[in-house]
């Protein structure tokens, strides 16, 4: 029953933050499902003539803002790779920074002045044809916002199983870089389908193998690259695990998916993708799953016992601290 007080002694705070947002923001804020607590926001770089969109579809947990983030979906065609790392790590920075209070007006804030960066920038420099097309996709975003709403409600409840505690409860240096293993690639009418993999026991891990693969130019240039980990918390006997789409609608959703059929953990799956021009239709989901599955059946079983031992170094390390 104490649980359950907690989680209602937060009920007022999401009241009135959601009020105050929806008289900030107006028509921007959208109610998809109250009684879940499910909502989103437009968010442009001007309101008068917007050239650049993201919508930020969210839920919030019944224990926020005393314990727990919302969870959060950032929907905009163009929004990849890098930029959609590097934007999620700055949200996350803020929840740690204000751990316990309401961050939302913070969160939608801080994408705004991303995107007035992002406006400024390409301003300096004119307009290509590359930009212009890009410029079409950013105003379709607006009814990729509406569709994308299923999407997002069919992930929620693999999200809901994500711990926030372990942004907390991680320190930056008691990580090493993972190992990762690149798969073979799968091509198909000129699309190219190759799977990385790595042993992870944190959600900082994670941060540190994608920014290793980025490195890599091929990579980092991919069209997509979708991941998708699990990580098995032994204290609380739950998983922490999310996946990415960067661009591939739905993919990652399947992707995160397909390690839990095969009940894996402490691992981490990146698929990236080079469209070849020609379009896939559904094979490109079989393609992404089966590669992805490949390189698991061949590494799995090894990098799991290095995932035991990395976490046991990490364990180490912080008994050594606490001393």
């Amino acid at each position: 029953m104490a649980t359950t007080s907690e989680n209602l002694g937060d009920l007022p705070a999401q009241i009135d933050e959601i009020e105050a947002l929806s008289s900030i923001y107006g028509d921007e804020w959208c109610v998809i499902d109250e009684a879940s607590r499910i909502f989103c926001i437009k968010i442009s770089n001007d309101t008068e003539l917007p050239k650049w969109k993201i919508c930020l579809q969210i839920i919030l947990p019944p224990d926020y803002p005393s314990e727990a983030p919302p969870i959060y979906q950032l929907n905009a065609t163009w929004l990849r790779g890098r930029e959609r790392i590097d934007l999620s790590n700055s949200l996350e920075e803020i929840y740690v920074q204000n751990a316990g209070e309401s961050i939302l007006y913070l969160w939608v804030e801080r994408i705004r002045e991303f995107l007035v960066e992002k406006s400024q920038l390409a301003d300096s420099d004119k307009e290509s044809p590359e930009e212009e097309k890009r410029t079409e996709e950013v105003e379709a975003d607006d009814v990729g916002c509406a569709t994308a709403e299923s999407d997002f409600l069919d992930l929620q409840a693999l999200r809901l199983t994500v711990d926030p505690a372990h942004l907390l409860n991680e320190r930056p240096g008691d990580e090493e870089l993972p190992p990762i293993k690149h798969g073979e690639p799968i091509t198909d009418r000129r699309s190219t389908f190759q799977p990385h993999l790595a042993p992870v026991v944190t959600s900082r891990q994670v941060k540190m193998v994608l920014d290793k693969l980025y490195e890599n130019k091929k990579i980092a240039s991919a069209t997509h690259n979708i991941y998708a980990y699990r990580i098995y918390c032994e204290d609380k006997q739950t998983f922490l695990q999310d996946c990415e789409d960067d661009g591939e609608t739905a993919a990652g959703g399947r992707l995160l998916h397909l390690l839990q059929i095969l009940d894996v953990r402490n691992v981490m799956v990146v698929v990236s993708r080079w469209y070849g021009g020609i379009l896939l239709g559904p094979d490109r989901f079989k393609h992404i799953n089966n590669c992805a599955r490949n390189i698991l059946v061949e590494n799995y079983k090894d990098l799991a016992e290095d995932s035991s031992k990395a976490g046991g170094r990490n364990k180490k390390q912080k008994n050594k601290k606490t001393k």
